[in-house]
């Protein structure tokens, strides 16, 4: 971006009260035999009242997915969903996962090693209520929605996740914004948020410290802009949830404002809300919660998006369908079914068509899903 610094990073220690002891304490969670937790994984939260936990899966040979970690976040849940993308993150490198616990107020890190993952610090989320956070080259943002709503900035030193000087920014109102979703583009120079109650894209220009330059509010092509994702060539794919669309965009070099590619596309679902692109940048999936369905899209080189199928893949009879992901070689998609209680796996095809595989049991209010 034009208006990058080039002046040294800046590192602030921010943590919890007696936090450190613990944490040096605690061992990681082990499964015996299990294959690297740095690839083949499936990753969400109890989001709990009595305590949060990272959830970790490994697909099994048939398609059922294996809980193989249950490890405690050291923060609480709201018991309920969030309303939001991105609750569980994973780190550019594949070495951290992130959690946010919104009653506590909190951002976990975890540690990914090979053999098991381990909670590695327990931070303030820069504001009241996290419920996305997201990663790029060890920067890291959290959407917090609580109070008036804002972005807090941290670095990722080795798990140890500390606030970047300056780094708060307000959204594109004081309160009643209703954020889903905070998320780099693929280049990282880019921060977005998508506001519901104010039908906003809202962006921010990414400096070379991390820290963020002036805020770019864009008008939704559609109402209620919920979760997104980018695709390989940082174009900007967004659900809507009330008209069960799609639509995309793209920021132009130097700029942190969002151009219209392709307008709303509907899918003939209900509630189009979580999004997920493959890796190959061919496909778009929406989660439709309304009719427990997934969708799927074409994405053309330019960013223009076309239906593919209006239901790719279904999650069971009245099981909902939120947060989406995507593995890391393309060939798997997961979706949570909140109502059935489950993880649901499909086999990406050639053709952006789904094949359902199977399911791991979900606890009620389970948020957040990353794949690697």
């Amino acid at each position: 971006m034009n208006d990058r610094s080039t002046s040294p990073r800046r590192r602030f220690a921010f943590q919890l009260g007696g936090l450190a002891l613990a944490l040096a304490a605690a061992s990681p969670a082990f499964a015996q035999g299990a294959p690297s937790f740095r690839e083949g994984k499936v990753f969400t939260s109890t989001n709990a009242t009595a305590g949060n936990e990272l959830l970790v899966y490994a697909p099994a040979q048939r398609g059922d997915l294996a809980l193989v970690a249950r490890v405690a976040t050291s923060g609480q849940g709201t018991g309920a969903g969030l309303g939001s993308q991105g609750a569980v993150a994973l780190s550019s490198d594949g070495r951290h996962a992130f959690v946010v616990n919104a009653a506590s107020h909190t951002v976990s890190t975890f540690a990914i090693r090979h053999d098991g993952v381990a909670l590695a610090s327990v931070v303030d989320s820069g504001g009241l209520t996290p419920i996305s956070v997201t990663e790029s080259d060890g920067t890291v943002y959290v959407l917090n929605a609580g109070g008036a709503g804002n972005v807090a900035g941290f670095r990722n030193l080795q798990g140890q996740l500390q606030p970047i000087a300056n780094g708060a920014r307000g959204l594109s109102a004081a309160g009643g914004t209703g954020p889903a979703q905070v998320g780099f583009g693929a280049g990282g120079d880019v921060l977005v948020v998508t506001e519901k109650n104010t039908n906003r894209i809202t962006s921010f220009p990414v400096r070379r410290d991390g820290t963020l330059g002036a805020v770019v509010t864009t008008a939704s092509a559609g109402a209620t802009p919920f979760g997104f994702a980018f695709d390989r060539r940082d174009h900007l794919i967004v659900s809507e949830a009330p008209g069960s669309a799609a639509s995309s965009y793209r920021y132009a070099d130097g700029s942190a404002t969002p151009l219209l590619v392709s307008a709303s596309v509907p899918n003939t679902q209900q509630a189009a809300c979580w999004v997920a692109v493959t890796p190959n940048g061919k496909y778009a999936f929406t989660a439709n919660a309304g009719s427990s369905t997934v969708s799927s899209y074409s994405i053309a080189r330019t960013g223009q998006l076309a239906l593919a199928s209006a239901v790719a893949g279904s999650t069971g009879a009245n099981a909902g369908a939120l947060d989406l992901a995507v593995s890391a070689d393309g060939r798997r998609l997961f979706a949570l079914a909140p109502r059935s209680l489950q993880v649901v796996s499909f086999r990406v095809e050639y053709d952006g068509s789904l094949t359902t595989l199977g399911a791991g049991a979900l606890p009620s209010g389970g948020a957040g899903l990353a794949a690697n």
